[in-house]
């Protein structure tokens, strides 16, 4: 075969392999826009109404996971009857229920519903009230079978006497059914005309019994049951026996108008994040880049097609879990990009360079992946509903991304070297020109070293002290001024009002001083007013406050509430999730490198939570539950930073005997490394850095003070992965390591004097 007809086969194969990333870029794109319209969105996104009940028993008994689970049936039930297509209840703790419900229209009646106290009652077949749940034992309806093994419903009777005469009554009726309604509406129930839905999702009725006789004794609820069925019916029954009531400990309302906006603009920074990042990836890699950037298209997609499968509510926090999760995502591409990079400038051949640099960057991709999962998994433990939501995105991200970052661009950089097109074009390729490329075979030194002469630990005494000031100037304005707190971490009211008219300040604080309400402070931005009130508002107060704002200044207002026991447990929640989360790494760390690597990451992590309290503190920017998922989210990208060095730094001293180390010697290897990831690095840190900076531009003001935090903790993690990380790791390493020896210097002088005595120099 003519060189001429090799060369246009491989053009050929080529052509073909871009061809399927073109396709495949145009389906993704076809299908992204009917998938993303099929999610189901938060209210921070579509508006609505969240709300979070603790959760008692009126008669003092405590509360135990039964009584709670039955008591979250009968808040199903009633959101049922509220039109709303996709709520979400959630069980918190051991003693608390949130519910959110999106989209929903009428908050005030949505308020009243869910916290009026279950109602069961036994009914005739012309509906007349014969008994309530007052004869039967708190949360004493219990799974059971009947005579003939079927599944079946057991009730514990407490007034036996009452429940006795009641089915003595009722044998004798020509209908002898005894009908249970759970929450039943004069003029709207009837057995009439819901008897054949009874028992069923539709209907309040949850059963109807033929009594034979009169019992004074516990009876069982017999029919054609499903265990599922009894199961759902004992929890319904439970609900409605169960003297629990509802307190409200905190509740937000969302408008839609804020929503819409509030997605547009998220989703507009997102994109334009995204195809930043796109082109610095080609510009930077050149055809590999193009390869990887389609890879970020698909793992886009893949992260949203799963989220839509496993049922996810897409909210904001999600939004900015799946933008620092595509800038994370990239960083394996990177990784693998630059090993093979260094291959190339070693001499070595394109497919040898792609087939030893995709190997040498995995163990590196794979730990710093799962640091990151391990504290995404702390995050959904322990956090709050937002941040549940922000964690789930996250470990999401990481398990797409080593699908298609990891495996499906390795197949396709495979491909496209395997056509042999790109052989003598490693520059079109990967962006190494040809002259960097030593020839083996003429015995050429490697020609390129990237930051050869670069001592990057010598710069750690002028940069060090920079952090220590910061910390400093930090921790003195919290010991003076304290943190700006937001309403999740003080208690009280959150009142945001949207609207076009002018309103001073002065005119707020009498309109606080008319509601009886003790302001805390006022922030005003174009179009937008932000007060927080000392005080922990009711449904009612909630509703006034709303009223107030809208009938003066015709404006849209939501209030968010937030009391004492959610204010505890948001900040014990938040310090444990943080301790917990650098344990998991120190014994990750410890487990696959050594105790001295786990402790140096951990320390720079504690200088990285450090520099953005304290940046937070000087700028009195406000701490929030979304400022902390920013500070677990700065842990696990910061950790995947740290472990990327690390990775270098180990695979460098194990080309050298323990024995012969010294700490001179130590230094170097740790400069080498330092010098051999820095590219890589930086290119990390601009694709994470890209769609934070385009959400702080032109993202949602809801997820301001989670950028913010993103961006100072981005560039403290990459700062102290360098300069914090490894020289702690040298100090505790250089422990028990000899000085090399210094050489000793001999003047002139003496040396004519060892002369005239004879002594050979």
């Amino acid at each position: 075969m003519t060189k001429k007809k090799v060369n246009k086969n491989k053009k050929g194969k080529v052509i073909t392999t871009s061809a399927f990333l073109i396709l495949l870029v145009v389906g993704i794109c076809f299908l992204f826009i009917p998938l993303f319209k099929s999610l189901k969105f938060g209210l921070d996104l579509q508006g609505g109404f969240e709300i979070l009940y603790k959760v008692e028993s009126i008669d003092g008994s405590k509360m135990n996971k039964e009584k709670l689970t039955a008591t979250y049936k009968t808040l199903s039930k009633r959101i049922d009857s509220l039109g709303v297509s996709e709520p979400e209840i959630i069980i918190e703790g051991n003693n608390k229920i949130r519910v959110k419900l999106a989209g929903v229209k009428d908050p005030d009646e949505a308020r009243k519903q869910l916290s009026t106290v279950a109602s069961l009652s036994f009914r005739d077949t012309n509906d007349n009230l014969l008994m309530d749940s007052d004869v039967l034992k708190a949360g004493g309806a219990k799974i059971s079978q009947d005579n003939s093994g079927n599944p079946a419903v057991l009730l514990s009777v407490k007034d036996k006497d009452k429940f006795y005469k009641v089915t003595n009554e009722v044998k004798d009726y020509e209908k002898n059914m005894l009908v249970i309604w759970l929450d039943y509406e004069d003029m709207k129930d009837s057995y009439a005309n819901e008897g054949s839905k009874c028992g069923t999702s539709e209907s309040n009725c949850l059963s109807a019994a033929t009594v034979s006789q009169g019992f004074a004794s516990d009876v069982i609820i017999q029919g054609n049951f499903t265990d599922d069925e009894v199961s759902n019916l004992v929890d319904l029954i439970n609900s409605g026996s169960l003297p629990s009531k509802l307190t409200e400990i905190s509740s937000k309302t969302v408008g839609a108008s804020f929503g819409d906006a509030t997605l547009q603009k998220t989703l507009i920074a997102g994109i334009i994040g995204v195809v930043l990042i796109a082109l610095i990836l080609i510009g930077v890699y050149h055809f590999a880049g193009f390869i990887s950037s389609v890879a970020m298209m698909l793992y886009t997609f893949l992260v949203f097609f799963i989220f839509w499968l496993v049922g996810g509510v897409l909210t904001l926090p999600g939004i900015a879990a799946l933008v620092l999760g595509i800038g994370m995502a990239v960083d394996s591409n990177v990784i693998t990009f630059s090993r093979i990079k260094d291959e190339l400038y070693k001499g070595k051949s394109l497919p040898l360079a792609v087939r030893e640099g995709t190997k040498s960057s995995f163990s590196a991709i794979l730990d710093s992946n799962l640091t990151t999962f391990i504290v995404a998994v702390i995050m959904f433990i322990f956090g709050e509903s937002s941040i549940k939501g922000f964690a789930t995105m996250l470990m999401i991200t990481i398990i797409v991304t080593m699908f298609t970052m990891v495996f499906l661009t390795r197949l396709l950089v495979n491909l496209f070297v395997k056509t042999d097109f790109f052989n003598n074009k490693t520059r079109m390729f990967i962006n190494v020109k040809k002259d960097d490329i030593p020839d083996v075979s003429k015995n050429e030194k490697v020609k390129k070293i990237p930051f050869k002469n670069t001592n990057f630990l010598q710069q750690t005494k002028i940069l060090v002290p920079i952090s220590l000031i910061i910390i400093v100037v930090g921790s003195i304005v919290i010991g003076v001024k304290g943190l700006n707190l937001g309403i999740d971490y003080q208690a009280g009211s959150d009142i945001t009002i949207e609207t076009n008219k002018h309103i001073s300040e002065k005119d707020l604080t009498k309109d606080l001083k008319e509601l009886k309400l003790e302001k805390r402070d006022i922030e005003k931005t174009d179009n937008e007013v932000n007060i927080r009130v000392k005080d922990v508002l009711n449904g009612n107060e909630v509703k006034e406050v709303v009223h107030h704002f809208e009938n003066k200044y015709d404006a849209k207002t939501n209030v968010g509430v937030v009391s004492n026991l959610v204010k505890q447990e948001l900040t014990k929640n938040a310090v444990l999730s943080v301790l917990i989360a650098m344990l998991g790494i120190i014994i990750y760390m410890s487990f696959r490198f050594k105790f001295s690597y786990a402790i140096s990451g951990v320390i720079a992590l504690v200088h990285d939570v450090a520099i953005i309290f304290a940046l937070f503190a000087i700028f009195r920017l406000e701490v929030s539950t979304m400022f902390i998922a920013a500070i677990l989210a700065i842990i696990g990208y910061s950790i995947n930073d740290t472990i990327v060095g690390f990775d270098r730094i180990r695979e460098n001293l194990r080309k050298e005997e323990r024995k012969k180390l010294n700490k001179e010697k130590l230094k170097e290897i740790c400069n080498k490394s330092i010098r051999e990831t820095f590219t890589r690095t930086i290119n990390t840190s601009i694709t994470t850095l890209l769609p934070v900076v385009a959400l702080i531009a032109l993202g949602s003001n809801e997820i301001l003070t989670f950028n913010l935090a993103m961006l100072f903790g981005l560039i403290a993690g990459t700062y102290s992965s360098i300069y914090i990380a490894t020289v702690i790791f040298m100090i505790l390493e250089s422990k028990g390591l000899k000085k090399p020896e210094k050489k000793k210097i001999v003047y002139t002088d003496e040396i004519e004097e060892k002369k005239i005595k004879g002594i050979n120099c």
